[in-house]
């Protein structure tokens, strides 16, 4: 299974260790599932995680995101969807799932995505990917 990690849910996990958001991120660590990465969402991962407050040191998230570059697939971009979403800003993210073939896209803003059901990608909390993962690592 192939799914898009929005940055809220990366953001998340780096903050707690407790919640499905970290459970996701192990699961990823432990092979379960893959993951697509454009150079756009990178990008804004690394402007999320550098700009709000974490309890990583700033050459931490720096490995962290080296990390999920190495470990995901870089679909080639190359077809422009847009504008399909009701917030542009997140437009890009269901480009990657189109264009890295995706199952999902785990996110915490659901509700952002809709209209990616067309795309045969269905938009899921991380609590709701742990389920159709089988549980928590």
């Amino acid at each position: 299974m192939r799914v898009v990690l929005d940055t809220n849910v990366l953001y998340s996990a780096l903050r707690s260790n407790r919640g499905a958001a970290f459970a996701v991120l192990m699961g990823l660590r432990q092979g379960r599932f893959q993951i697509a990465l454009s150079v756009a969402l990178c990008l804004e991962y690394e402007d999320v995680l550098l700009r709000e407050p974490t309890p990583l040191p700033k050459h931490a998230i720096h490995d962290i995101l080296d990390q999920l570059a190495a470990v995901s697939s870089h679909p080639r971009m190359s077809f422009l969807w847009r504008p399909q979403l009701r917030d542009p800003k997140d437009d890009h993210v269901l480009e990657l799932a189109i264009n890295g073939q995706c199952s999902h896209i785990v996110t915490f803003n659901v509700r952002d995505f809709g209209g990616s059901e067309r795309f045969n990608i269905q938009a899921v909390t991380p609590a709701q990917f742990l389920t159709l993962m089988g549980g928590p690592p």
